[in-house]
């Protein structure tokens, strides 16, 4: 697990090959990852928007912008949580990705980012 905690709001990865989706043999290594959001110590928030990093183990970035998660934009009220699950594929063994959500504060309307940790991709342990 990896964890990061920026203006009150912490972000929890949790990363895993899917062997059963990879095909090694074509340079296609699949990744799921779940990420739970946690509303630690704010009043009302929403998830805007994200922004990924992927670079994969030669080194070749790719960035991934867009609104929301998984076509949601949650709200989250202090001590509230929202956990998703996504994936990435690679044509490479390994990688990492890291990134930012822009969430709003919702009585005060302004927009703040929050990091989404770093954590790495590894088909070679079987788990990342």
């Amino acid at each position: 697990m990896y964890r990061e905690l920026t203006n009150g709001i912490e972000v929890v990865a949790e990363p895993a090959y899917v062997p059963e989706k990879s095909q090694p043999e074509k340079g296609v290594y699949f990744f799921a990852y779940q990420i739970t959001i946690t509303n630690r110590e704010m009043g009302m928030v929403q998830l805007r928007s994200r922004h990924w990093i992927i670079t994969d183990g030669h080194g070749q970035v790719h960035e991934v912008q867009g609104e929301g998660v998984v076509g949601e934009q949650p709200l989250l009220g202090n001590g509230e949580s929202f956990t998703y699950s996504s994936f990435c594929p690679l044509p490479t063994p390994t990688g990492n990705m890291r990134g930012t959500y822009t969430m709003e504060a919702v009585e005060e309307g302004q927009s703040f980012r929050i990091r989404i940790p770093l954590f790495f991709l590894r088909a070679d342990t079987g788990t990342a």
